[in-house]
């Protein structure tokens, strides 16, 4: 289960406290207090058999003997009790309709271990979803829901906290209150018995309260999980990771799991407790680069410094930015840092803001300011909040000193985030410019690069197999050599005369425990100076993944970048085509010109562990004769882009209108990048392809289905060009993806179309769907059962 029933924990409708307790000091007696002091106004019920029908004693609320007696199902269950009671609890819980449960308690041994077990499987036949065991509770602000036994209230903000540690979370909360800062969600998951890392982000990736998610994560348990729900959440919004242990010999793959997910990893607690401030507060930055604007040569020199430590992220003006400056404020410094003097008025900041709003080459606007008598912090804010407007990239703001709580609150009303200090500053927006650098690499369409036929697939699959059956599980030398000969990879002699490379890089293919099948590069310095190569990667690769590995190494100036490119995607290919690979062992000779193989060592089984990242589906492949051509159904690919922009521009408006349920003039790359980059594990698009008269792949209509993160329901889409309609092209696809959702286990699909679309409801008819009405009048919907 993902996020099913988590928003009853995050959108409680009514609480019950199992355990609600007066005693000082008890668990139970927290968790009543927080729900008092933090506002609950929804129905709130007490269960204690001692204060049964005390109403005085807890706040005037209804206290109950037993949960049995609970006039309806709560929401969600606060169980304070001891590890015994939780399966008879859980079990009359779900039998009432309670959604979730929040268990504070902890498991200390083995006879706990039995009772949690227990209460999981009474949780499971009523889908209850089960928080901790071990939480520190989950706290919604804007609902005045605060549950749990955290050490304060938490306020209001943009920001959701994700956290393993309640320690953390506590410090984090205690931290924030009196700076003013808030969250949309706080939650400490505790041991994640049932809800976890990953469950979260995925419920958090929609949440339309939350602009940015704060993650500190120890260890990650169901890597494929998280790393679907990671790369969904981070291409919606801002999502930094904090994980302590950079002494751990894992913490490099961390590191790389958390880059191919999107997430910026930041360093310390103090980093990710900046972040509350710039991203709860304010909105991203629509800029890579930044201007600040000061009154104070010094204070202006510090700042630049910091910047420049951080990443280097001042703009550079154009000259009519310059002129403009020079214009309207003749007697500033005028550059980046921007010196407007130290007897610049609060209305010279404002005006800064006002004439470098419309010259983009400023970047995102940074005020850094020291009190002076004629620019008092108070007067220099309001001139800030009045220009605000015309901060269309963002604006931040540095105060020496602070500023009073008023004024704080003011400029955090009208989203301006406040630091204390340059460095702060500067490093909170380099970690923004981190985000939307690994967004882009997210979204990037890979080059295409020659992929290896059918026929060497299966024959090197074959070549695998048939050593297994003889009792072989490692191939060496020559054995392994023609195995990666047939992905198109040379494999050279150890020493071969007359041959100097760049560079020997070993590589190591092998299963993580957490991660699965995992790559690492390692190349020593190249000089005294450079560091190590060590990099470790999730297959698959493509050329634009290479690419991002490549840069690493002190070796990419050289040798040509191609081969290398092209080598680490056919290695990708080989281990995720053959299977019975589970482990290999290789350098890699980077010549100038080329790469070459050096002394292959392959391992091999019946079974590997699952990738983390689904690589390309190829057994979903087909080619077949239809009206006299040869058609190729397949899973998309992301390097179909420039196809698939060839296809929706080649479709009618009106049919563009039928499909999309609106008018659609053009898409552009992050629309298409979204259409073609899938993840396959919870997604498919299954393209249909012939080859044009120019001898190019033509794509003529796509059929795709989303799945749920809970694979209960799949929303299934097609198009089909045109002049193409009833040429059965649809029913074709509709019958692969019916088959395709079928075998992932997915109950029902399920699917909308415009009621004036008759030959889109004429197909779902055809293919065996229910047609029925929609709230909205103007749509239709269909559904299939699919079990």
């Amino acid at each position: 289960m993902t996020v099913r029933n988590l928003d009853a924990v995050f959108q409680p409708k009514s609480v019950a406290v199992i355990g609600a307790s007066q005693r000082p000091g008890s668990i139970g007696s927290m968790v009543w207090r927080r729900l008092i002091e933090g506002g609950f106004t929804s129905p709130l019920w007490a269960v204690n058999p001692h204060h049964a029908g005390d109403f005085e004693a807890f706040d005037g609320r209804p206290v109950l003997a037993d949960a049995g007696d609970l006039p309806e199902a709560p929401g969600v269950a606060i169980i304070c009790t001891r590890p015994a009671t939780w399966p008879a609890l859980v079990h009359r819980l779900g039998g009432m309709g309670t959604r979730a449960a929040i268990i504070v308690g902890e498991v200390r041994d083995e006879s706990d271990q039995a009772d949690l077990r227990h209460a999981l499987a009474a949780a499971r036949p009523h889908l209850l979803r089960i928080v901790g065991p071990g939480s520190l509770g989950a706290l919604t602000p804007a609902l005045n829901a605060q549950l749990g036994a955290a050490a304060s209230i938490a306020r209001k903000g943009g920001v959701a906290w994700v956290s393993q540690s309640n320690a953390l979370t506590n410090a984090v909360l205690r931290w924030a209150a009196p700076r003013g800062l808030g969250f949309s969600h706080v939650i400490a998951l505790g041991d994640e018995a049932d809800v976890d890392v990953g469950d979260v982000l995925d419920y958090l990736a929609s949440d339309p309260s939350t602009r940015a998610i704060l993650l500190e994560v120890d260890t990650i348990r169901a890597a494929r999980k998280f790393m679907s729900a990671a790369r969904a959440a981070a291409r919606n919004k801002p999502v930094l990771a904090l994980r302590s242990g950079r002494d751990d010999k894992g913490d490099a793959l961390y590191t790389a799991a958390f880059r191919r997910a999107g997430l910026v990893r930041v360093d310390t607690l103090d980093d990710l407790l900046d972040e509350i401030e710039t991203l709860g507060v304010g909105r991203v930055a629509a800029s890579d680069t930044a201007t600040l604007i000061t009154s104070d040569r010094g204070v202006a020199a510090l700042a630049r410094d910091a910047f420049m430590k951080a990443g280097d992220t001042l703009a550079r003006w154009d000259d009519e930015a310059l002129a403009a400056i020079q214009a309207a404020l003749p007697h500033a410094q005028a550059g980046n840092p921007l010196v407007l003097g130290d007897t610049a008025k609060p209305e010279h900041f404002g005006l800064a803001l006002q004439t470098l709003a419309t010259h983009r080459s400023s970047g995102t606007a940074f005020v850094v300011h020291a009190p002076t008598h004629s620019a008092p912090v108070d007067a220099v804010a309001r001139a800030l909040i009045e220009q605000q407007r015309y901060a269309y990239r963002g604006m931040l703001a540095c105060f020496f000193g602070g500023v009073d709580e008023k004024t704080r609150d003011e400029l955090h009303a009208h989203g301006i985030p406040v630091h204390t200090t340059p460095r702060r500053l500067a490093r909170g927006f380099a970690r923004l410019v981190d985000y939307r650098l690994g967004r882009e690499l997210l979204m990037q369409t890979p080059e295409t690069m020659p992929a290896q036929g059918p026929a060497a697939i299966e024959a090197a699959q074959g070549e695998a197999r048939a050593a297994l059956a003889a009792g072989r599980t490692e191939l060496k030398g020559q054995e392994a050599a023609r195995l990666l000969a047939l992905f198109g990879l040379t494999t050279q002699a150890q020493d071969e005369p007359g041959v100097k490379s760049v560079v020997d890089v070993s590589v190591e293919f092998r299963d993580d425990d957490n991660f699965g099948p995992v790559f690492r590069f390692a190349a020593p310095s190249p000089d005294d100076f450079s560091p190590p190569l060590r990099v470790y990667s999730l297959p698959p690769l493509n050329p634009v993944l290479s690419r991002d590995i490549i840069a690493h190494s002190p070796y990419a100036r050289y040798a040509a970048p191609e081969p290398t490119l092209a080598a680490l995607t056919e290695l990708s290919q080989f281990v995720c085509e053959v299977r019975e690979i589970v482990g290999l062992r290789l350098t890699l000779r980077v010549l100038p010109e080329a790469v070459v193989v050096v002394a292959p060592c392959l391992q091999l089984a019946e079974k590997r562990s699952r990738f983390a990242i689904v690589p390309y589906p190829r057994r979903l492949e087909e080619t077949l004769d239809w009206h006299g051509e040869r058609l190729t159904i397949r899973p998309i690919r992301p390097e179909d882009e420039a196809m698939h922009r060839t296809f929706v521009e080649s479709m009618t408006p009106d049919d563009l209108r039928l499909r999309f349920f609106s008018a659609v003039r053009s898409f552009d790359h992050t629309q298409l990048a979204r259409m073609t980059q899938i993840d396959y594990d919870r997604e498919m698009a299954l393209i249909a392809v012939v080859q044009g008269e120019d001898g190019q792949p033509r794509t003529l209509g796509v059929v795709r289905a989303v799945a749920d993160p809970d694979n209960e329901t799949a929303e299934f889409a097609v198009a089909i060009l045109s002049n193409l309609k009833r040429g059965g092209l649809g029913r074709l696809l509709m019958s692969r993806i019916i088959a395709y959702v079928r075998t992932r286990g997915t109950h029902w699909l399920l699917g909308e179309a415009l009621r004036e679309n008759a030959p889109m409801i004429g197909l779902a008819r055809a293919c065996g769907f229910t047609v029925t009405p929609t709230e909205d009048p103007g749509v239709v919907g269909f559904r299939m059962p699919l079990d």
